[in-house]
């Protein structure tokens, strides 16, 4: 007889769920082997540590906006779940996590101390996903699958944790019985979708032609709602200034003349400098986060505001909009362009973008073109760009990492082909993130960036890439440092501490670890070296390790850049006051 094994992977089959990633263990074997006798439809990626089966499993869903799957064992394997739980739950990801449990009847013996491997599950996982389930009976668990869907790709999309005790897995199904059902509104998000109203339409487009030096902001929420080329059409007739989140990346092509990049202290000059500069600010499926707000200062008091999205709290967290515009990106957005209609040209406005993106443009043509040593970051992003193709993806790790890529390397079509763990800002992502990338795009090129400090973390999974034969272009910039934390520690303290990862007896050698795990390694220290590097590893029909010695005063870091050019003898002024309370605002009308 069929167990529930063969009914869980049968729903997640249902669902159009391609790949599960995660670490078996004895209470959910019987999830494997169900997944083992429909391979057609769908697989297991065994990833060697469960924190990373998160991160895979994020990635999956961003491209795809299904749901990402991950199953771990009860315990050890459970509680390295939260961080890529942390950063979906942030970044509103679609994610259910499978989770082994011990049998129903041995749950009280946790409390004794008896029974091995166990904990409250349940609460621990309600602190970091949208919601957490345990799965009661047998007979709850089809219910509970189906609400683990709905919940995940339902406004605000995020995680869910599916707590299934052994002896529940182990049970027999009765496929006569116990009748298998899907929702097929749940499959992918956005679950359902809606318009705003259309006299907040209305309002909205009459207060962009009011505009003089309209600006419109796009975060991740138009990716979540499928939307870059209707949100890039939409900004074609905008005539106004257009820049991104770092998860909004690729919500317009950045080769526009009217976009200016992202929107972050380690994003685009021209993007910072512009956005303070516009009359309205439309914030298009953007939480106004601390680094979109820049630090929470944005909007600007005398700045008019527009939001879109379809999460009612999120107008009005740090400021109320002039107008609020409460819907799914994709339907708002068209029904705003229709309403809108012709707009009036600006072409004052689009001079000083042009002008503003020019001067900095220049500047970052001679960051790309330097040849000092250690090697500038900037040349490297640059050779990358050169070398990806349209369907290529580039996945960033937290720190610099994510600030070289947006900085260097443009969105060039509508899109999300940039994936950036920013939800929680954790170290770790890319390489996992890697992996789940690659199941779902085998035709394209992944490429990774991420420094040696980030890279550390997830080294061991090069075998799972090389295991599954991937195209995966890993490209390691070592500075032998935590490197934002050395010039935090430098410019605020005066006290560097703590931040070295090697020393004159012990050097690390990433690209030497990726050979002897079967990848292409590939050591790098001269600027001419970077570009033939780079076509070994894009050329190469596996995995690779591109490993560049960087300098490790190097900073995407706008406020680090200016801060370092003043070159005080002593330390700046501890920047606590990022996080200070900040007034609500309330936004004026034009």
């Amino acid at each position: 007889m069929a167990h529930i094994g063969d009914l869980i992977a049968e729903m997640l089959a249902q669902y159009g769920v391609e790949y599960v990633y995660g670490m078996p263990g004895g209470q959910t074997t019987a999830l494997h082997d169900g997944i083992s006798r429909r391979t057609d439809r769908i697989r297991h990626i065994l990833m060697r540590d469960e924190r990373n089966a998160a991160y895979a499993a994020d990635a999956y869903a961003r491209l795809t906006g299904k749901p990402g799957i991950c199953d771990v064992t009860v315990g050890p394997g459970a509680n390295l779940l939260p961080a890529g739980f942390l950063e979906a739950l942030n970044a509103s990801i679609p994610m259910i996590g499978i989770i082994g449990e011990l049998p129903l009847d041995w749950l009280p013996l946790k409390e004794k101390g008896i029974a091995s491997q166990g904990f409250d599950q349940l609460s621990f996982f309600k602190s970091c996903s949208k919601e957490a389930y345990l799965v009661p009976s047998v007979a709850a668990l089809p219910e509970l699958i189906r609400t683990a869907f709905r919940v995940a790709t339902s406004p605000r999309p995020g995680p869910v944790a599916l707590i299934i005790p052994h002896d529940i897995f182990d049970a027999d199904w009765d496929e006569d019985l116990l009748k298998i059902k899907v929702d097929d509104r749940s499959v992918q998000m956005p679950y359902m979708r809606s318009c705003a109203p259309a006299g907040e339409i209305a309002a909205a487009a009459a207060l962009i032609k009011r505009a003089k030096r309209p600006a419109l902001v796009c975060g991740g929420g138009v990716h979540g709602s499928d939307a870059a080329e209707i949100v890039t059409e939409f900004a074609d007739t905008f005539n106004g200034l257009v820049v991104t989140s770092l998860s909004g990346k690729g919500s317009v092509p950045e080769t526009r003349d009217y976009a200016a990049g992202v929107l972050n202290p380690l994003g685009s000059k021209a993007a910072i400098d512009l956005i303070k500069e516009a009359d309205l600010v439309v914030w298009c499926g953007s939480k106004v986060s601390q680094n979109t707000g820049m630090n929470w200062s944005l909007p600007l008091p005398e700045q008019a505001t527009i939001t879109i999205d379809f999460d009612p709290l999120e107008h009005g967290r740090t400021f109320r909009p002039t107008v609020a515009l409460m819907g799914d990106v994709r339907e708002t957005v068209l029904a705003l362009g229709t309403a809108l209609g012709d707009v009036p040209e600006h072409n004052e406005w689009l001079a000083r973008i042009s002008e503003v993106k020019a001067a900095c443009d220049a500047d970052k043509a001679v960051e790309i073109a330097s040849d000092m040593l250690p090697i500038q970051p900037p040349r490297i992003m640059n050779e990358i760009a050169k070398r990806l193709e349209e369907d290529d993806i580039v996945v960033s790790d937290a720190s610099f990492s994510a600030g070289w890529i947006s900085g260097y390397i443009p969105a060039k079509k509508p899109g999300r082909q940039f994936l950036f763990a920013r939800g929680q800002g954790g170290l770790g992502y890319a390489v996992p993130g890697a992996i789940g990338a690659a199941a779902v795009r085998p035709n394209a090129r992944i490429v990774t960036v991420a420094g040696d400090g980030a890279f550390s973390y997830t080294i061991g999974e090069l075998a799972t890439m090389c295991q599954y034969d991937q195209k995966v272009v890993n490209v390691v910039i070592n500075n032998g440092k935590l490197g934002w934390i050395q010039l935090w520690q430098e410019l605020y303290f005066n006290n560097v501490q703590s931040v070295d990862l090697e020393s004159q007896s012990s050097v690390p050698g990433y690209a030497g670890a990726a050979a002897a795990l079967g990848l292409l390694g590939i050591y790098v220290e001269k600027p001419d070296e970077i570009g033939p590097a780079l076509d070994r590893a894009f050329a190469h029909d596996g995995p690779s390790v591109v490993e560049v010695r960087i300098d490790d005063r190097a900073t995407p870091i706008h406020s680090f850049k200016r801060r370092l050019r003043e070159k005080s003898d002593t330390p700046f002024p501890r920047p606590g006051t990022v996080y200070r309370l900040r007034d609500w605002k309330v936004s004026p009308d034009l």
